[in-house]
């Protein structure tokens, strides 16, 4: 199955060729399922490019790299960062409240998928570059469904 003909069916049960979808990803961000209580996207990094500082509350997530070459970056804070070079078949599993970011230092697309629990980007978003990504975020139009089980900061159920 290639990475365009995967839709997010929800928290409905799903199978599919993760490596393959990954690889023939060519967008930005492209979310390929979605639960009650995690996430899976696929995302394409170009040379030179990276994900982007950032640090996410209440979420772990997990990066597995299928394609390229980079530098995986996290820390306590944005200016206190441990760098570990990474490429095919390497996972980047990132705590809660750890700034990341990952840099694609090859010469080809960097490609991964990431696991985001509990879910994290709007269900079946595609964003073809980073700059789109940023502005749904700005927008709104980037939030978890209304279904998804949220949890407070102490791991419980909200309302």
């Amino acid at each position: 199955m290639r990475s365009m003909d995967i839709k997010d069916n929800g928290p409905k049960p799903n199978v599919f060729d993760i490596e393959t979808a990954t690889v023939e990803n060519g967008a930005y961000r492209h979310v390929a399922w979605t639960g009650k209580h995690l996430q899976v996207t696929l995302m394409s990094i170009e040379p030179g490019d990276s994900i982007g500082l950032e640090v996410h509350k209440g979420t772990d997530q997990f990066l597995r790299i299928d394609q390229g070459k980079g530098v995986a970056k996290m820390g306590p804070t944005k200016d206190d960062l441990t760098e570990t070079e990474v490429s095919d078949g390497w996972s980047i599993q990132v705590p809660e409240g750890t700034w990341h970011d990952v840099e694609n230092t090859g010469d080809e697309p960097l490609r991964l998928y990431a696991i985001y629990a509990p879910t994290h980007h709007a269900q079946g978003i595609v964003q073809e570059t980073a700059e789109q990504a940023e502005e749904d975020e700005e927008a709104g139009r980037d939030e978890p469904p209304s279904w998804v089980e949220e949890v407070d900061e102490k791991g419980e159920e909200t309302a």
